[in-house]
C-alpha cells in the first residue's frame, strides 16, 4: 500500500515538471509564429485595402514626402561619408597587394549591392519608422483611430496602407541617391587624397559594375521598405496604454525594423547570388 502511494506521488510530481518543460519549450515557438502571423495579417489587410475605393492619392504623396524627401539630408550625409570610408578601407587593403586600381570596382560593388540598400534602410528605420510608430501610437491612445472606425473609415486603409506603399516606393530611390553620393565621396577621397589614377578608378568601376548590381540593390531596398514599414505600423497601431507605451512601441519598431533588414539581407543576397551569379 505504501509503495503504491509513493509511486502515485512520484508520477504526479513528474507530470507538472514535464508540463513545465514542454511549456518552456513551446512558448517561444508560439510567440515567434504569433509575431509573424500578426504582421502577416496586417500586411494582408493593407494589401486588400490598396485595391478598394476610395483611393486617397494625397495620403500616399504625403507619406512619400515624409519618407523620401524628409530623409534626404541624412541619406546624403551618411552616403557621402560611407563612400569615403569604404574607399579608405579598400585602398588600405588593396595596397598590400599593390592593386589600388581596383578601388573603384570594390567600392562600386559594395555600395550597389550591400552598403547603399542596408544603410539607407537603417537610416529610414531610425527616422521614418520611428515617426510612423510614434504617430500611430499617439493616434491610438488619443482614440483618433477609434474615431475613424466610428465614421466608417477603414483605419488600415487610411493610415497603414499609404505608409507601407510609400516606403516601398521611396526606398529604391533613396538607395540610388545613396549610391550616387557614396561614389562621389569615394571619388574625392581616392583621386584627391590618395592620388589614385582617374582612368584606372573609372575603368575598373565601369568594367566590374553592371546594371544588375543596382537592380539587386534596388530590389533589396524595396523588400527592406516592406519589412521596416510593416514593423513600424504594427507597433504603433497596436499600442495600448498611455504615453509611456508609445515610447516603448517606438523603440520596438526601430529594433524590429533594423533586425528585419539585417536578417532579410542575408537571405536575399544568398538568393540573388544563386539565381544571378556574379561576373567571373
Amino acid at each position: 500500500m505504501t509503495t503504491a502511494t509513493s509511486d502515485a506521488g512520484t508520477d504526479s510530481g513528474r507530470k507538472p515538471v514535464a508540463a513545465a518543460l514542454w511549456e518552456a519549450f513551446i512558448t517561444p515557438i508560439r510567440l515567434v509564429f504569433g509575431y509573424f502571423g500578426d504582421h502577416a495579417i496586417m500586411l494582408g489587410q493593407a494589401t486588400a485595402a490598396l485595391v478598394r475605393r476610395p483611393f486617397r492619392l494625397r495620403l500616399f504623396l504625403e507619406q512619400m514626402e515624409f519618407v523620401g524627401v524628409g530623409s534626404l539630408p541624412i541619406i546624403l550625409l551618411v552616403g557621402f561619408f560611407s563612400g569615403a570610408v569604404s574607399a579608405q578601407q579598400a585602398i588600405s587593403a588593396l595596397r598590400i597587394f599593390n592593386q589600388e586600381r581596383f578601388v573603384g570596382a570594390t567600392v562600386g560593388l559594395s555600395l550597389a549591392q550591400e552598403l547603399a540598400p542596408v544603410f539607407t534602410a537603417l537610416m529610414i528605420t531610425a527616422r521614418a519608422g520611428s515617426g510612423m510608430a510614434t504617430e500611430l501610437g499617439s493616434m491610438r491612445i488619443t482614440e483618433q483611430i477609434d474615431a475613424l472606425t466610428t465614421f466608417a473609415v477603414d483605419p488600415i486603409q487610411y493610415l497603414v496602407t499609404p505608409r507601407i506603399v510609400a516606403t516601398i516606393l521611396m526606398m529604391p530611390i533613396m538607395t540610388m541617391v545613396f549610391n550616387i553620393v557614396g561614389l562621389f565621396g569615394a571619388y574625392l577621397y581616392s583621386i584627391y587624397l590618395e592620388n589614385i589614377d582617374l582612368g584606372q578608378f573609372l575603368g575598373q568601376y565601369t568594367y566590374w559594375t553592371d546594371p544588375k548590381d543596382y537592380i539587386i540593390g534596388a530590389s533589396k531596398a524595396a523588400v527592406f521598405g516592406l519589412t521596416l514599414s510593416v514593423a513600424a505600423c504594427f507597433q504603433g497601431f497596436n499600442v495600448r496604454g498611455g504615453a509611456k507605451e508609445v515610447g516603448l512601441a517606438t523603440t520596438r519598431a526601430v529594433v524590429a525594423g533594423s533586425v528585419s533588414v539585417l536578417v532579410s539581407d542575408y537571405f536575399l543576397i544568398d538568393l540573388f547570388h544563386i539565381f544571378w551569379p556574379a561576373k567571373s
